[in-house]
Protein backbone atom coordinates (compact mmCIF):
# COMPACT_ATOMS: atom_id res chain seq x y z
CA UNK A 1 0.00 0.00 0.00
CA UNK A 2 1.39 3.39 -1.05
CA UNK A 3 2.54 5.70 1.70
CA UNK A 4 0.19 8.60 2.32
CA UNK A 5 1.66 11.90 1.19
CA UNK A 6 1.47 15.30 2.83
CA UNK A 7 0.21 17.79 0.24
CA UNK A 8 0.12 21.53 0.99
CA UNK A 9 -2.19 23.29 -1.47
CA UNK A 10 -1.34 26.99 -1.36
CA UNK A 11 -3.83 29.24 -3.14
CA UNK A 12 -3.36 32.85 -4.28
CA UNK A 13 -4.66 35.43 -1.79
CA UNK A 14 -7.26 37.79 -3.31
CA UNK A 15 -7.08 41.48 -2.43
CA UNK A 16 -10.05 42.26 -0.19
CA UNK A 17 -11.05 45.17 -2.41
CA UNK A 18 -12.85 43.76 -5.46
CA UNK A 19 -15.35 41.03 -6.25
CA UNK A 20 -14.28 37.63 -7.55
CA UNK A 21 -14.63 37.12 -11.31
CA UNK A 22 -14.22 34.10 -13.55
CA UNK A 23 -10.57 34.89 -14.28
CA UNK A 24 -9.71 34.69 -10.57
CA UNK A 25 -11.54 31.37 -10.22
CA UNK A 26 -10.04 29.59 -13.22
CA UNK A 27 -6.64 31.19 -12.63
CA UNK A 28 -5.96 29.75 -9.19
CA UNK A 29 -8.92 28.97 -6.89
CA UNK A 30 -10.62 26.23 -8.93
CA UNK A 31 -7.46 24.37 -10.06
CA UNK A 32 -6.33 24.33 -6.43
CA UNK A 33 -9.64 22.82 -5.31
CA UNK A 34 -9.59 20.18 -8.07
CA UNK A 35 -6.07 19.21 -7.05
CA UNK A 36 -6.96 19.13 -3.34
CA UNK A 37 -10.10 17.06 -3.90
CA UNK A 38 -8.18 14.58 -6.05
CA UNK A 39 -5.51 14.06 -3.40
CA UNK A 40 -8.16 13.71 -0.70
CA UNK A 41 -9.76 10.93 -2.74
CA UNK A 42 -6.31 9.33 -3.02
CA UNK A 43 -6.18 9.28 0.79
CA UNK A 44 -3.35 11.79 1.11
CA UNK A 45 -3.00 14.32 3.93
CA UNK A 46 -4.15 17.53 2.27
CA UNK A 47 -3.95 21.00 3.76
CA UNK A 48 -5.43 23.72 1.52
CA UNK A 49 -4.91 27.27 2.80
CA UNK A 50 -5.32 30.85 1.74
CA UNK A 51 -7.17 33.98 2.77
CA UNK A 52 -8.00 37.57 1.97
CA UNK A 53 -5.04 39.88 1.40
CA UNK A 54 -5.98 42.78 3.66
CA UNK A 55 -2.87 44.96 3.44
CA UNK A 56 -2.53 45.41 -0.29
CA UNK A 57 -2.64 49.00 -1.45
CA UNK A 58 -5.79 48.23 -3.51
CA UNK A 59 -7.58 47.94 -0.16
CA UNK A 60 -6.61 51.47 0.92
CA UNK A 61 -7.36 52.80 -2.57
CA UNK A 62 -10.85 51.27 -2.36
CA UNK A 63 -11.32 52.63 1.18
CA UNK A 64 -10.42 56.12 -0.03
CA UNK A 65 -12.83 55.81 -2.94
CA UNK A 66 -15.84 54.73 -0.86
CA UNK A 67 -15.16 56.67 2.34
CA UNK A 68 -14.64 53.67 4.64
CA UNK A 69 -11.76 52.48 6.77
CA UNK A 70 -9.53 49.78 5.28
CA UNK A 71 -10.82 47.26 7.84
CA UNK A 72 -14.44 48.02 6.93
CA UNK A 73 -13.60 47.36 3.28
CA UNK A 74 -11.86 44.11 4.25
CA UNK A 75 -14.86 42.89 6.22
CA UNK A 76 -17.19 43.53 3.28
CA UNK A 77 -15.14 41.75 0.64
CA UNK A 78 -13.91 38.96 2.90
CA UNK A 79 -17.57 38.09 3.57
CA UNK A 80 -18.31 38.08 -0.16
CA UNK A 81 -15.36 35.79 -0.81
CA UNK A 82 -16.67 33.30 1.74
CA UNK A 83 -20.06 33.28 0.00
CA UNK A 84 -18.50 32.65 -3.42
CA UNK A 85 -16.21 29.89 -2.20
CA UNK A 86 -19.00 28.15 -0.33
CA UNK A 87 -21.20 28.37 -3.43
CA UNK A 88 -18.53 27.00 -5.74
CA UNK A 89 -17.57 24.29 -3.27
CA UNK A 90 -13.94 25.31 -2.72
CA UNK A 91 -12.67 23.11 0.10
CA UNK A 92 -10.24 25.32 1.99
CA UNK A 93 -9.10 23.76 5.23
CA UNK A 94 -8.65 27.38 6.23
CA UNK A 95 -9.45 30.54 4.32
CA UNK A 96 -8.47 33.30 6.74
CA UNK A 97 -7.04 36.79 6.20
CA UNK A 98 -3.79 38.65 6.80
CA UNK A 99 -4.92 40.99 9.56
CA UNK A 100 -4.96 38.33 12.27
CA UNK A 101 -2.64 38.54 15.27
CA UNK A 102 -1.21 35.19 14.22
CA UNK A 103 -0.24 36.44 10.76
CA UNK A 104 1.28 39.63 12.17
CA UNK A 105 3.45 37.58 14.53
CA UNK A 106 4.60 35.03 11.94
CA UNK A 107 5.44 37.81 9.49
CA UNK A 108 7.48 39.70 12.08
CA UNK A 109 9.21 36.46 13.11
CA UNK A 110 10.27 35.73 9.54
CA UNK A 111 11.38 39.34 9.01
CA UNK A 112 13.50 39.12 12.18
CA UNK A 113 14.99 35.78 11.11
CA UNK A 114 16.12 37.26 7.80
CA UNK A 115 17.52 40.29 9.61
CA UNK A 116 19.43 38.13 12.11
CA UNK A 117 20.76 35.95 9.27
CA UNK A 118 22.11 39.10 7.59
CA UNK A 119 19.90 38.86 4.53
CA UNK A 120 18.50 42.35 5.15
CA UNK A 121 20.19 45.69 4.71
CA UNK A 122 19.17 49.32 5.14
CA UNK A 123 19.26 51.70 2.26
CA UNK A 124 18.21 55.29 1.68
CA UNK A 125 16.54 55.76 -1.67
CA UNK A 126 14.54 58.46 -3.39
CA UNK A 127 10.84 57.65 -3.26
CA UNK A 128 7.84 59.28 -4.83
CA UNK A 129 6.47 62.04 -2.62
CA UNK A 130 3.23 63.90 -3.17
CA UNK A 131 3.54 67.60 -2.29
CA UNK A 132 -0.22 67.86 -2.68
CA UNK A 133 -1.02 65.24 0.00
CA UNK A 134 2.16 65.77 2.03
CA UNK A 135 3.29 62.13 2.18
CA UNK A 136 5.27 59.41 0.45
CA UNK A 137 3.12 57.34 -1.87
CA UNK A 138 3.10 53.55 -1.93
CA UNK A 139 3.96 52.18 -5.36
CA UNK A 140 0.35 51.21 -6.04
CA UNK A 141 -0.59 54.88 -5.70
CA UNK A 142 1.84 55.72 -8.49
CA UNK A 143 1.13 55.21 -12.18
CA UNK A 144 3.17 56.04 -15.25
CA UNK A 145 4.46 54.78 -18.55
CA UNK A 146 6.48 51.55 -18.54
CA UNK A 147 10.00 52.20 -19.85
CA UNK A 148 10.11 48.66 -21.24
CA UNK A 149 6.88 48.32 -23.24
CA UNK A 150 5.30 51.78 -23.23
CA UNK A 151 2.17 50.70 -21.32
CA UNK A 152 0.73 53.95 -19.95
CA UNK A 153 -0.85 52.56 -16.78
CA UNK A 154 2.09 50.68 -15.29
CA UNK A 155 2.17 50.51 -11.49
CA UNK A 156 5.03 51.80 -9.42
CA UNK A 157 6.23 48.27 -8.59
CA UNK A 158 5.36 46.27 -11.70
CA UNK A 159 4.04 46.57 -15.23
CA UNK A 160 1.06 44.27 -15.61
CA UNK A 161 1.41 44.40 -19.38
CA UNK A 162 4.94 42.97 -19.70
CA UNK A 163 5.62 41.81 -16.09
CA UNK A 164 8.67 44.07 -15.71
CA UNK A 165 9.52 44.58 -12.03
CA UNK A 166 10.69 47.99 -10.84
CA UNK A 167 13.08 48.61 -7.96
CA UNK A 168 11.54 52.07 -7.64
CA UNK A 169 8.52 53.86 -9.03
CA UNK A 170 10.97 56.51 -10.23
CA UNK A 171 11.79 54.18 -13.14
CA UNK A 172 8.38 55.02 -14.65
CA UNK A 173 8.13 57.70 -17.29
CA UNK A 174 5.95 60.64 -16.20
CA UNK A 175 4.95 59.18 -12.80
CA UNK A 176 1.79 60.66 -11.29
CA UNK A 177 -0.53 60.14 -8.35
CA UNK A 178 -3.16 57.50 -9.01
CA UNK A 179 -5.66 59.22 -6.71
CA UNK A 180 -5.51 62.82 -7.92
CA UNK A 181 -3.26 62.70 -11.02
CA UNK A 182 -0.93 65.27 -9.42
CA UNK A 183 2.77 65.58 -10.19
CA UNK A 184 5.20 63.79 -7.89
CA UNK A 185 8.75 64.47 -6.78
CA UNK A 186 11.56 62.33 -5.39
CA UNK A 187 12.58 62.59 -1.74
CA UNK A 188 14.94 60.43 0.30
CA UNK A 189 13.59 57.81 2.71
CA UNK A 190 15.23 54.81 4.43
CA UNK A 191 13.99 51.23 4.13
CA UNK A 192 14.99 47.64 4.71
CA UNK A 193 15.84 45.62 1.60
CA UNK A 194 15.91 41.86 1.10
CA UNK A 195 19.35 40.88 -0.18
CA UNK A 196 18.19 38.67 -3.04
CA UNK A 197 21.62 38.48 -4.73
CA UNK A 198 23.15 37.08 -1.53
CA UNK A 199 20.39 34.47 -1.17
CA UNK A 200 20.77 33.53 -4.84
CA UNK A 201 24.48 32.95 -4.26
CA UNK A 202 23.83 31.00 -1.06
CA UNK A 203 21.54 28.43 -2.67
CA UNK A 204 18.60 29.91 -4.59
CA UNK A 205 20.37 29.76 -7.97
CA UNK A 206 21.35 26.15 -7.35
CA UNK A 207 17.82 25.21 -6.24
CA UNK A 208 16.09 26.58 -9.33
CA UNK A 209 18.26 24.37 -11.56
CA UNK A 210 17.39 21.10 -9.80
CA UNK A 211 14.40 18.77 -10.20
CA UNK A 212 12.09 21.22 -12.00
CA UNK A 213 11.20 19.05 -15.02
CA UNK A 214 7.56 18.97 -13.88
CA UNK A 215 7.29 22.78 -13.81
CA UNK A 216 5.39 24.44 -16.63
CA UNK A 217 7.74 25.80 -19.31
CA UNK A 218 6.50 29.38 -19.01
CA UNK A 219 7.11 29.32 -15.25
CA UNK A 220 10.55 27.73 -15.14
CA UNK A 221 11.85 29.68 -18.16
CA UNK A 222 10.78 33.03 -16.68
CA UNK A 223 12.22 32.14 -13.28
CA UNK A 224 15.56 30.85 -14.54
CA UNK A 225 15.97 33.84 -16.80
CA UNK A 226 15.43 36.30 -13.96
CA UNK A 227 17.69 34.51 -11.47
CA UNK A 228 20.43 33.20 -13.76
CA UNK A 229 20.51 35.56 -16.71
CA UNK A 230 19.22 39.00 -15.71
CA UNK A 231 20.27 38.63 -12.08
CA UNK A 232 18.39 39.64 -8.96
CA UNK A 233 18.54 42.98 -7.18
CA UNK A 234 17.73 43.90 -3.59
CA UNK A 235 14.05 44.60 -3.05
CA UNK A 236 12.52 46.93 -0.46
CA UNK A 237 10.53 45.08 2.21
CA UNK A 238 9.28 48.13 4.12
CA UNK A 239 7.37 51.21 3.01
CA UNK A 240 6.08 54.52 4.32
CA UNK A 241 2.50 53.76 5.28
CA UNK A 242 0.27 53.30 8.34
CA UNK A 243 -1.94 50.40 7.14
CA UNK A 244 -0.08 47.12 7.49
CA UNK A 245 2.17 45.08 9.75
CA UNK A 246 4.55 47.12 11.87
CA UNK A 247 8.30 46.77 11.31
CA UNK A 248 9.66 44.90 14.37
CA UNK A 249 12.59 47.29 14.79
CA UNK A 250 12.74 50.10 17.33
CA UNK A 251 12.48 53.57 15.81
CA UNK A 252 10.70 52.49 12.65
CA UNK A 253 7.30 53.95 13.45
CA UNK A 254 5.32 55.14 10.44
CA UNK A 255 6.64 52.33 8.27
CA UNK A 256 5.12 48.90 7.66
CA UNK A 257 6.21 45.65 6.04
CA UNK A 258 5.62 45.62 2.30
CA UNK A 259 2.62 43.56 1.20
CA UNK A 260 4.56 41.61 -1.43
CA UNK A 261 6.79 40.33 1.39
CA UNK A 262 4.10 39.54 3.95
CA UNK A 263 1.20 38.20 1.87
CA UNK A 264 3.11 35.07 0.78
CA UNK A 265 3.98 34.43 4.42
CA UNK A 266 0.25 33.79 4.74
CA UNK A 267 0.75 30.25 3.44
CA UNK A 268 2.88 29.53 6.49
CA UNK A 269 0.86 31.59 8.98
CA UNK A 270 -2.43 30.04 7.78
CA UNK A 271 -1.01 26.55 8.32
CA UNK A 272 0.06 27.58 11.82
CA UNK A 273 -3.37 29.10 12.51
CA UNK A 274 -5.10 25.95 11.24
CA UNK A 275 -2.99 23.78 13.53
CA UNK A 276 -3.85 25.94 16.54
CA UNK A 277 -7.55 25.77 15.65
CA UNK A 278 -7.29 21.96 15.54
CA UNK A 279 -5.79 21.88 19.05
CA UNK A 280 -2.56 20.45 17.54
CA UNK A 281 -0.24 23.48 17.45
CA UNK A 282 2.71 21.52 16.01
CA UNK A 283 0.73 19.80 13.23
CA UNK A 284 1.66 22.40 10.59
CA UNK A 285 5.22 21.07 10.63
CA UNK A 286 4.03 17.90 8.85
CA UNK A 287 3.76 20.02 5.71
CA UNK A 288 6.50 22.59 6.31
CA UNK A 289 9.38 20.56 7.77
CA UNK A 290 8.68 17.11 6.35
CA UNK A 291 11.14 16.69 3.43
CA UNK A 292 8.72 14.30 1.71
CA UNK A 293 5.83 16.79 1.76
CA UNK A 294 4.78 18.48 -1.47
CA UNK A 295 3.97 22.20 -1.43
CA UNK A 296 2.13 23.38 -4.54
CA UNK A 297 1.27 27.02 -5.27
CA UNK A 298 -1.73 27.86 -7.46
CA UNK A 299 -1.43 31.37 -8.82
CA UNK A 300 -1.88 33.52 -11.92
CA UNK A 301 1.05 34.35 -14.19
CA UNK A 302 1.38 37.87 -12.79
CA UNK A 303 2.39 36.32 -9.46
CA UNK A 304 5.18 34.08 -10.79
CA UNK A 305 8.11 36.19 -9.50
CA UNK A 306 6.60 36.44 -6.02
CA UNK A 307 6.09 32.67 -5.66
CA UNK A 308 8.88 31.16 -7.74
CA UNK A 309 11.65 33.61 -6.74
CA UNK A 310 10.94 35.92 -3.80
CA UNK A 311 9.05 33.49 -1.56
CA UNK A 312 11.64 30.70 -1.96
CA UNK A 313 14.30 33.32 -1.18
CA UNK A 314 12.46 34.34 2.00
CA UNK A 315 12.09 30.71 3.07
CA UNK A 316 15.72 29.92 2.29
CA UNK A 317 17.01 33.03 4.05
CA UNK A 318 14.90 32.44 7.17
CA UNK A 319 16.67 29.09 7.56
CA UNK A 320 15.62 27.35 10.80
CA UNK A 321 12.57 29.45 11.67
CA UNK A 322 11.01 27.95 14.85
CA UNK A 323 13.50 25.03 14.76
CA UNK A 324 16.95 24.66 16.37
CA UNK A 325 17.93 21.59 14.35
CA UNK A 326 20.23 22.80 11.51
CA UNK A 327 18.95 19.98 9.30
CA UNK A 328 15.37 21.22 9.52
CA UNK A 329 14.49 23.93 7.06
CA UNK A 330 11.22 25.24 5.72
CA UNK A 331 10.12 23.43 2.56
CA UNK A 332 10.60 25.24 -0.73
CA UNK A 333 7.90 25.05 -3.45
CA UNK A 334 7.55 21.67 -5.11
CA UNK A 335 5.59 23.20 -7.98
CA UNK A 336 4.17 26.55 -9.05
CA UNK A 337 1.60 25.64 -11.76
CA UNK A 338 0.76 29.23 -12.66
CA UNK A 339 -2.10 29.74 -15.08
CA UNK A 340 -2.30 32.38 -17.78
CA UNK A 341 -5.21 34.87 -17.94
CA UNK A 342 -8.82 34.37 -18.95
CA UNK A 343 -10.49 37.09 -21.00
CA UNK A 344 -14.18 37.91 -21.37
CA UNK A 345 -15.73 37.53 -24.83
CA UNK A 346 -12.40 38.42 -26.48
CA UNK A 347 -11.59 41.41 -24.25
CA UNK A 348 -9.81 41.87 -20.92
CA UNK A 349 -12.01 41.58 -17.84
CA UNK A 350 -12.84 45.03 -16.47
CA UNK A 351 -14.46 45.78 -13.13
CA UNK A 352 -14.96 49.46 -13.91
CA UNK A 353 -16.79 48.62 -17.14
CA UNK A 354 -18.74 45.68 -15.66
CA UNK A 355 -17.15 43.38 -18.21
CA UNK A 356 -16.83 39.97 -16.58
CA UNK A 357 -18.64 37.11 -14.87
CA UNK A 358 -18.96 38.16 -11.23
CA UNK A 359 -19.17 34.85 -9.47
CA UNK A 360 -21.31 35.80 -6.50
CA UNK A 361 -23.92 37.08 -8.97
CA UNK A 362 -23.56 34.18 -11.43
CA UNK A 363 -24.16 31.62 -8.68
CA UNK A 364 -27.62 33.11 -8.19
CA UNK A 365 -28.63 31.85 -11.65
CA UNK A 366 -26.30 28.96 -12.46
CA UNK A 367 -25.54 25.68 -10.73
CA UNK A 368 -21.96 25.38 -9.46
CA UNK A 369 -20.93 22.25 -11.37
CA UNK A 370 -21.64 23.62 -14.88
CA UNK A 371 -19.66 26.72 -13.94
CA UNK A 372 -16.81 24.59 -12.59
CA UNK A 373 -16.95 22.40 -15.69
CA UNK A 374 -16.70 25.20 -18.22
CA UNK A 375 -13.99 27.01 -16.25
CA UNK A 376 -11.99 23.77 -16.22
CA UNK A 377 -12.61 22.91 -19.86
CA UNK A 378 -11.27 26.30 -20.99
CA UNK A 379 -8.74 26.78 -18.18
CA UNK A 380 -5.77 28.97 -19.27
CA UNK A 381 -3.10 26.45 -18.33
CA UNK A 382 -0.55 27.23 -21.07
CA UNK A 383 -1.98 30.29 -22.84
CA UNK A 384 -4.64 32.93 -22.31
CA UNK A 385 -8.19 31.66 -22.80
CA UNK A 386 -11.61 33.20 -23.16
CA UNK A 387 -14.99 33.03 -21.45
CA UNK A 388 -17.86 32.92 -23.95
CA UNK A 389 -21.47 32.71 -22.81
CA UNK A 390 -22.31 30.83 -26.01
CA UNK A 391 -19.42 28.49 -25.30
CA UNK A 392 -20.71 27.93 -21.77
CA UNK A 393 -24.20 27.04 -23.04
CA UNK A 394 -22.89 24.83 -25.86
CA UNK A 395 -20.48 22.83 -23.72
CA UNK A 396 -23.07 22.41 -20.98
CA UNK A 397 -25.55 21.00 -23.51
CA UNK A 398 -23.26 18.91 -25.72
CA UNK A 399 -20.82 17.58 -23.13
CA UNK A 400 -22.34 17.67 -19.64
CA UNK A 401 -25.95 17.00 -20.65
CA UNK A 402 -25.65 14.94 -23.84
CA UNK A 403 -22.58 12.90 -22.94
CA UNK A 404 -22.05 12.34 -19.22
CA UNK A 405 -25.49 13.37 -17.95
CA UNK A 406 -27.33 11.44 -20.66
CA UNK A 407 -25.28 8.31 -19.91
CA UNK A 408 -26.23 8.42 -16.23
CA UNK A 409 -29.91 9.09 -17.02
CA UNK A 410 -30.11 6.25 -19.55
CA UNK A 411 -28.58 3.67 -17.25
CA UNK A 412 -30.55 4.61 -14.14
CA UNK A 413 -33.87 5.06 -15.94
CA UNK A 414 -33.57 1.73 -17.77
CA UNK A 415 -32.69 0.02 -14.49
CA UNK A 416 -35.81 1.58 -13.00
CA UNK A 417 -37.96 0.67 -16.01
CA UNK A 418 -36.84 -2.92 -16.60
CA UNK A 419 -35.88 -4.03 -13.08
CA UNK A 420 -37.92 -1.70 -10.85
CA UNK A 421 -34.76 0.05 -9.73
CA UNK A 422 -33.06 -3.07 -8.41
CA UNK A 423 -29.46 -3.75 -9.49
CA UNK A 424 -29.88 -6.85 -11.71
CA UNK A 425 -27.93 -10.10 -11.58
CA UNK A 426 -25.77 -10.11 -14.74
CA UNK A 427 -24.97 -13.77 -14.72
CA UNK A 428 -21.61 -14.46 -16.37
CA UNK A 429 -20.02 -11.35 -17.92
CA UNK A 430 -18.94 -11.55 -21.56
CA UNK A 431 -15.56 -10.51 -22.93
CA UNK A 432 -17.21 -7.29 -24.14
CA UNK A 433 -18.44 -6.46 -20.62
CA UNK A 434 -15.06 -7.23 -19.07
CA UNK A 435 -13.26 -5.14 -21.70
CA UNK A 436 -15.36 -2.09 -20.85
CA UNK A 437 -14.79 -2.43 -17.12
CA UNK A 438 -11.06 -2.92 -17.70
CA UNK A 439 -10.97 0.27 -19.80
CA UNK A 440 -12.79 2.19 -17.10
CA UNK A 441 -10.44 0.80 -14.45
CA UNK A 442 -7.48 1.92 -16.57
CA UNK A 443 -9.15 5.34 -16.65
CA UNK A 444 -8.58 5.63 -12.91
CA UNK A 445 -4.86 5.60 -13.64
CA UNK A 446 -4.93 7.86 -16.69
CA UNK A 447 -7.13 10.52 -15.07
CA UNK A 448 -5.12 10.24 -11.85
CA UNK A 449 -1.90 11.07 -13.68
CA UNK A 450 -3.50 14.12 -15.30
CA UNK A 451 -4.89 15.47 -12.02
CA UNK A 452 -1.56 14.93 -10.29
CA UNK A 453 0.25 16.81 -13.07
CA UNK A 454 -2.24 19.71 -12.87
CA UNK A 455 -3.43 19.01 -16.44
CA UNK A 456 -7.07 19.65 -15.70
CA UNK A 457 -8.23 20.45 -19.24
CA UNK A 458 -6.84 17.11 -20.35
CA UNK A 459 -8.59 15.44 -17.42
CA UNK A 460 -11.91 16.79 -18.72
CA UNK A 461 -11.22 15.30 -22.15
CA UNK A 462 -10.16 11.96 -20.70
CA UNK A 463 -13.31 11.77 -18.59
CA UNK A 464 -15.43 12.54 -21.65
CA UNK A 465 -13.61 9.83 -23.57
CA UNK A 466 -14.34 7.31 -20.84
CA UNK A 467 -18.03 8.22 -20.62
CA UNK A 468 -18.21 8.00 -24.43
CA UNK A 469 -16.89 4.43 -24.19
CA UNK A 470 -19.80 3.52 -21.94
CA UNK A 471 -22.29 5.24 -24.27
CA UNK A 472 -20.84 3.25 -27.19
CA UNK A 473 -21.11 0.05 -25.16
CA UNK A 474 -24.80 0.74 -24.57
CA UNK A 475 -25.35 1.33 -28.28
CA UNK A 476 -23.64 -1.97 -29.05
CA UNK A 477 -25.47 -4.02 -26.39
CA UNK A 478 -28.78 -2.16 -26.91
CA UNK A 479 -30.48 -3.08 -23.61
CA UNK A 480 -33.71 -1.32 -24.72
CA UNK A 481 -33.93 -3.83 -27.58
CA UNK A 482 -32.89 -6.96 -25.70
CA UNK A 483 -35.45 -6.12 -23.00
CA UNK A 484 -38.11 -7.39 -25.41
CA UNK A 485 -36.50 -10.77 -26.00
CA UNK A 486 -33.55 -11.42 -23.65
CA UNK A 487 -33.86 -9.88 -20.19
CA UNK A 488 -30.67 -11.64 -19.08
CA UNK A 489 -28.68 -9.74 -21.71
CA UNK A 490 -30.37 -6.53 -20.59
CA UNK A 491 -29.43 -7.25 -16.99
CA UNK A 492 -25.83 -7.91 -17.96
CA UNK A 493 -25.58 -4.69 -19.97
CA UNK A 494 -27.12 -2.46 -17.28
CA UNK A 495 -25.16 -4.09 -14.46
CA UNK A 496 -21.93 -3.46 -16.35
CA UNK A 497 -22.90 0.14 -17.12
CA UNK A 498 -23.84 0.76 -13.48
CA UNK A 499 -20.40 -0.37 -12.34
CA UNK A 500 -18.78 1.84 -14.97
CA UNK A 501 -20.63 5.02 -14.00
CA UNK A 502 -19.94 4.30 -10.34
CA UNK A 503 -16.22 4.48 -11.15
CA UNK A 504 -16.60 7.52 -13.40
CA UNK A 505 -18.41 9.23 -10.54
CA UNK A 506 -15.03 9.26 -8.81
CA UNK A 507 -12.95 10.41 -11.79
CA UNK A 508 -15.38 13.32 -12.33
CA UNK A 509 -15.70 14.19 -8.64
CA UNK A 510 -12.80 16.69 -8.29
CA UNK A 511 -14.33 18.80 -11.08
CA UNK A 512 -18.02 18.03 -10.49
CA UNK A 513 -18.34 17.45 -6.72
CA UNK A 514 -22.03 18.37 -6.36
CA UNK A 515 -23.41 16.15 -9.13
CA UNK A 516 -20.96 13.37 -8.26
CA UNK A 517 -22.44 13.38 -4.76
CA UNK A 518 -25.95 13.31 -6.25
CA UNK A 519 -24.99 10.29 -8.40
CA UNK A 520 -23.36 8.65 -5.37
CA UNK A 521 -26.76 8.82 -3.64
CA UNK A 522 -28.71 7.71 -6.71
CA UNK A 523 -26.51 4.62 -6.80
CA UNK A 524 -27.69 3.84 -3.28
CA UNK A 525 -24.36 4.68 -1.62
CA UNK A 526 -24.14 6.14 1.88
CA UNK A 527 -22.19 9.09 3.22
CA UNK A 528 -20.53 11.98 1.41
CA UNK A 529 -17.67 11.72 -1.06
CA UNK A 530 -16.09 14.82 0.46
CA UNK A 531 -16.26 16.55 3.82
CA UNK A 532 -18.25 19.58 4.90
CA UNK A 533 -17.48 23.27 4.40
CA UNK A 534 -18.55 25.85 6.91
CA UNK A 535 -17.85 29.39 8.08
CA UNK A 536 -16.48 29.65 11.60
CA UNK A 537 -15.63 32.56 13.87
CA UNK A 538 -12.35 32.63 15.78
CA UNK A 539 -11.62 34.95 18.69
CA UNK A 540 -8.23 36.57 19.13
CA UNK A 541 -7.30 38.89 21.97
CA UNK A 542 -8.20 42.10 20.11
CA UNK A 543 -10.93 41.04 17.66
CA UNK A 544 -12.71 38.09 16.15
CA UNK A 545 -12.55 37.01 12.51
CA UNK A 546 -14.47 34.68 10.27
CA UNK A 547 -12.89 31.92 8.21
CA UNK A 548 -13.93 29.19 5.81
CA UNK A 549 -13.03 25.70 7.03
CA UNK A 550 -13.32 22.10 5.83
CA UNK A 551 -14.04 19.02 7.89
CA UNK A 552 -12.94 15.77 6.23
CA UNK A 553 -14.15 13.44 8.98
CA UNK A 554 -17.38 12.52 7.19
CA UNK A 555 -15.78 11.87 3.77
CA UNK A 556 -16.10 8.35 2.33
CA UNK A 557 -14.85 8.92 -1.22
CA UNK A 558 -11.80 6.95 -2.36
CA UNK A 559 -9.93 6.77 -5.67
CA UNK A 560 -10.99 3.19 -6.33
CA UNK A 561 -13.54 1.29 -8.31
CA UNK A 562 -16.45 0.56 -6.00
CA UNK A 563 -18.91 -2.27 -6.51
CA UNK A 564 -22.68 -1.71 -6.62
CA UNK A 565 -24.07 -4.98 -5.20
CA UNK A 566 -26.61 -7.12 -6.98
CA UNK A 567 -30.09 -6.74 -5.53
CA UNK A 568 -29.64 -3.20 -4.20
CA UNK A 569 -32.76 -1.05 -4.47
CA UNK A 570 -31.85 2.25 -6.07
CA UNK A 571 -33.77 5.44 -5.37
CA UNK A 572 -35.72 7.10 -8.16
CA UNK A 573 -33.29 8.80 -10.51
CA UNK A 574 -33.30 12.47 -11.51
CA UNK A 575 -31.28 14.39 -14.11
CA UNK A 576 -27.82 15.55 -13.07
CA UNK A 577 -27.76 18.58 -15.36
CA UNK A 578 -30.17 20.99 -17.01
CA UNK A 579 -30.15 21.80 -20.70
CA UNK A 580 -29.69 25.54 -21.17
CA UNK A 581 -31.66 27.58 -23.70
CA UNK A 582 -29.81 29.94 -26.02
CA UNK A 583 -31.76 32.77 -24.40
CA UNK A 584 -29.27 32.47 -21.52
CA UNK A 585 -26.65 34.08 -23.77
CA UNK A 586 -28.76 37.17 -24.50
CA UNK A 587 -29.84 37.43 -20.87
CA UNK A 588 -26.25 37.37 -19.61
CA UNK A 589 -25.07 39.87 -22.21
CA UNK A 590 -27.82 42.23 -21.08
CA UNK A 591 -26.25 42.23 -17.60
CA UNK A 592 -22.87 43.38 -18.90
CA UNK A 593 -21.60 46.87 -19.49
CA UNK A 594 -20.48 48.06 -22.93
CA UNK A 595 -17.83 45.90 -24.58
CA UNK A 596 -14.39 47.47 -24.09
CA UNK A 597 -12.63 48.82 -27.17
Amino acid sequence: MAEKEYILVSVAWPYASADIHQGNVTGSYLPADIYARFHRLKGNHVLMVSGSDTHGTPVTVKADDVGLTPMEVVDIYHGRFLNVFLGLGLTYDLFTHTDTENHHKVTQDLFTALLNNEYMYRKTTPQMYSPKSGKFLPDRYVEGTCPNCGYTRARGDQCDNCNTLFESASELINPRSKTDDSALELRDTEHYFLDLPAIAEDGLAEWIQKDKEHWRPQVINFTKNLILEEGLIGRAVTRDMEWGIKVPVEGWDGKVIYVWFEAVIGYLSAAIEWAKNQGQPEAWKNWWYNPKARTVYFIGKDNIPFHAIFWPAQLMGAKRLYEDDPNKRLNLPYDVPANEFMNMEGKKISGSMNWGVWMEDALQRHDPDPLRYYLTAVMPETRDSDWSWQGYVDRNNTELVSNWGNLVNRVLNMTNRYFKGVVPDPGELTQQDKALLSAIDAGLDSVSALYDACKFRAAVQENLRLSTLVNQYLEETSPWTTAKTDLTATARSLYTALQAINTLKITWAPILPFTSQALHEMLGEKGTLFGAQKVETYQESTRSHTALTYDSDSAVGTWTRGEIPIGRQLPKPKPLFKKLDDSVVADEFARLGPKPE
